[in-house]
């Protein structure tokens, strides 16, 4: 799937333009926190697959704001990636480290949900959420910047 960029992402619309929504890019990061406190209590009840998946959501939520903000609407979680990758990453708005992170988590994610044979290990699920916690963070700040 990684040989989708932006452009495919919108002729096949999994990227689509909707209407600016300030409101739906708050109840989004809310969305995000909530998942981050989830990811928390994953952790500190040893719940390390629940963290995970935990974390990542609130990583997916954080990005989608920032789509809702500019008036995009997503129908694919890689789209998220190259969204930000086009919109903020080429422009020097965003490091690219992030976008990786969110890539990376994504597909650990996937893993951890569907492959019979992985579970998350107390360091993996540890990572996952300071991870989520700092992309949060950023994110945060990406709309506050703009």
């Amino acid at each position: 799937m990684r040989t989708l960029d932006f452009e495919s992402c919108v002729r096949k619309r999994l990227l689509r333009r909707v209407t600016p929504s300030a409101d739906k890019a708050r109840q989004s990061m809310k969305r995000a926190e909530r998942w981050l406190e989830e990811a928390e209590k994953s952790l500190n009840n040893e719940l390390y697959d629940s963290c995970l998946i935990s974390s990542y959501l609130a990583m997916f939520h954080s990005a989608r704001a920032v789509l809702y903000r500019d008036g995009w609407r997503e129908k694919s979680h890689f789209c998220i990636a190259r969204y930000l990758e086009e919109m903020y990453v080429k422009k020097g708005k965003l490091e690219r480290e992030w976008v990786d992170l969110l890539d990376r988590l994504r597909e650990t994610r996937h893993a951890d949900q569907y492959d019979v044979s992985y579970f998350a290990t107390r360091e993996e699920a540890e990572s996952a959420l300071n991870i989520a916690f700092e992309f949060v963070e950023r994110m945060e700040k990406l709309l506050e910047e703009f």
